[in-house]
């Protein structure tokens, strides 16, 4: 979450002139801590610390309560603006249109476009996302797969939550007109840190799908889902989703990679591949699809 220039002057205000604990780190690491602080990197701010600690040991306790303080009064800024924001605040996402190739029930080529929205409040973290892929060619629709999803997070501390999960989704080449499924669970955040994010949750489901050769079924299932992603540098990041309901009748299991690359400021260009596995499609479909994804996005 980025904090306003005023913010980031009053999380640094440990190292102003006249600070008993500033005055006794020498200025050359005094500079480079300044320069890290206004940075707000905490990476790059422990990385001085430490060093710093080793050049001139005698500044090690100095430097260190500097950074606890930048730490605390950015903290304390981070929940007020939390308190102070109201549901139209604080929300973010990222825009992809793009074209994709399919193979499996569907062998085309066509257009895609999504739409992610997140708002990470205080106790409650949001996530909505919408999705569809479409092609009509000399007046016949060749694909056709709309998708919609919901889900809170009520965090019970800095890593786990309780998550509910809502899901819509339409798909007539994969072999169901409807599919409704709900969800509620566990949450855990596996893996935190400024380069790794790795989310997993687990909990009981249930599902309702409309297939296409007219069956109707309705089933308790298990969900379980994988939420990962990893900068390998500052504008080229790996992410991985994976989510999987496991049911008497028919079990789905979901996998999207992608990598991005940063064109010009939120501008990136994406590329992704998806695979759906179905255990038990209507006759005359096969269990596999996969979508090859290219395209644009935009993050706000």
């Amino acid at each position: 979450m980025r904090f306003p220039p005023l913010m980031l002057a009053a999380c640094a205000a440990p190292l102003l002139p006249g600070n008993a604990e500033a005055a006794t780190i020498p200025p050359q690491i005094k500079a480079m801590l300044d320069a890290a602080i206004a940075s707000g990197n905490e990476a790059e701010i422990t990385t001085v610390v430490k060093y710093g600690g080793l050049v001139a040991p005698e500044s090690a306790d100095a430097l260190r309560k500097v950074a606890l303080d930048w730490k605390n009064a950015r903290d304390e800024a981070k929940t007020e603006q939390l308190q102070r924001a109201t549901f139209l605040d604080l929300w973010s996402g990222k825009a992809e249109l793009g074209g994709y190739i399919s193979t499996g029930n569907s062998e085309t080529e066509g257009l895609s476009a999504s739409l992610d929205l997140k708002r990470d409040g205080l106790d409650w973290r949001h996530k909505l996302k919408l999705q569809a892929d479409y092609q009509r060619s000399l007046g016949v629709t060749s694909r056709e797969h709309f998708l919609a999803a919901y889900e809170p997070n009520y965090k019970l501390s800095d890593r786990s939550y309780i998550y509910g999960a809502a899901q819509y989704e339409s798909d007539r080449f994969l072999g169901y007109f409807d599919r409704y499924s709900t969800s509620v669970g566990a949450g855990y955040s596996a893996i935190k840190n400024g380069r790794t994010k790795l989310d997993l949750e687990l909990g009981p489901a249930f599902r309702s799908t409309n297939f296409t050769d007219g069956t109707l079924e309705s089933s308790i299932a298990a969900r379980g889902s994988l939420d990962f992603s990893y900068k390998l540098s500052k504008g080229i990041q790996l992410t991985q989703n994976a989510s999987a309901y496991l049911e008497r009748y028919n079990s789905t299991i979901t996998g999207t990679t992608a990598i991005s690359a940063r064109v010009l400021g939120p501008l990136a260009a994406q590329f992704s591949y998806n695979v759906q596995y179905e255990s038990a499609p209507p006759a005359g479909r096969v269990p596999t699809d996969t979508i090859t994804r290219a395209g644009l996005s935009y993050s706000f």
